[in-house]
């Protein structure tokens, strides 16, 4: 039985028995696996990926999840598209094409967490502002990924020309710890892993980007928001102005509106045991504190997954 039809029989059999969320996962004859696309070594994506999998498979019946991982959202979407994922995480900024559409044959199930630009130097480099980044070596991030995308236009908007080189989170922290690259760009949650590794043994600073958000803000109006990296998010590093970008789980439409009801279920009614660590050896998931219903379904010009705007319609009765 192929993908399709075995969806659509668990469509059906989720139509007859009810949601059941919340409830112990059953086994059942006819199982549905899907794919979730996550991102590469060192970042969140990786991270609550990988939770979000767990869950949704304790927790939906007959869903099993595994995850795939990737260079992140830019590579997310094209997994997506090409039939090799059934859902993705992606950058709002990554997802929303030229004339404010989503990519054909993706939608959303919600909204999840903000990213945060990171601009980080160690202590003692001769960087202090984001002008003084012209000619350096510096990491874009992963290819594919929402840190390269967001980055790009960084530099772009502000006239910098830099030796970019494209390198995951862990990589590029490594390579900044290694004197490889001069700074490194990171577009992910607060407190992101392959960054708080680095400043447990190393110190560094964040490069402020406030003018930089103000730049995004106005030409790119709808998935920039200016934000502040805290003062408690790396251990001895201060406070600093930055880039605020929204994470959506993406899922294909080709997914039936009773299983991706279910899967978003699922994601609100366990936010909590997905922030916690897993029974897997799964790290905590932080970032996951922000899922909430009041901004879930806030995935701006990205459309709801009917089976999600379902269960949105449902929250409000």
């Amino acid at each position: 039985m192929n993908l399709e039809r075995r969806l659509s029989r668990r469509a059906m059999l989720l139509a007859a028995g009810g949601l059941l969320a919340g409830c112990s996962r059953q086994p059942e004859a006819d199982e549905v696996h899907l794919r979730l696309a996550t991102g590469p070594a060192g970042a969140v994506y990786r991270r609550i990926g990988g939770s979000l999998a767990e869950h949704i498979t304790e927790q939906v019946p007959g869903a099993t999840v595994s995850t795939v991982p990737s260079g992140a959202s830019t590579d997310n979407i094209r997994m997506l598209r090409a039939g090799v994922a059934h859902l993705g995480l992606s950058s709002l900024d990554a997802l929303i094409t030229t004339d404010g559409s989503a990519p054909e044959g993706l939608s959303a199930i919600c909204r999840l967490y903000d990213s945060h630009l990171h601009l980080v130097v160690m202590a003692g480099s001769a960087i202090e502002e984001f002008r003084d980044l012209k000619g350096r070596r510096i990491s874009l991030g992963a290819r594919d990924s929402g840190t390269e995308f967001t980055s790009l236009r960084v530099l772009e908007l502000g006239l910098v020309d830099a030796d970019g080189r494209y390198l995951s989170q862990a990589e590029s922290a490594a390579a900044l710890r290694d004197g490889e690259i001069d700074a490194m760009f990171s577009l992910t949650g607060v407190p992101t892993p392959a960054i708080t590794e680095l400043t447990q043994r190393h110190p560094i600073r964040l490069i402020p980007l406030d003018a930089q958000a103000d730049a995004l803000f106005t030409a790119f109006p709808g998935p920039y928001t200016p934000a502040m990296i805290p003062a408690t998010a790396y251990a001895g590093v201060p406070a600093i102005r930055t880039i605020a970008v929204p994470n959506v789980l993406l899922v294909r439409n080709d997914l039936p509106s009773d299983l991706v009801r279910a899967i978003t279920d699922t994601i609100f009614t366990h936010t909590g045991t997905i922030t916690s660590a897993g029974r897997g050896g799964a790290e905590a998931v932080p970032e996951a504190w922000q899922i909430n219903v009041r901004t879930g379904i806030s995935t701006a010009s990205i459309p709801l997954h009917p089976g999600a705007a379902a269960w949105f319609r449902d929250r409000k009765r």
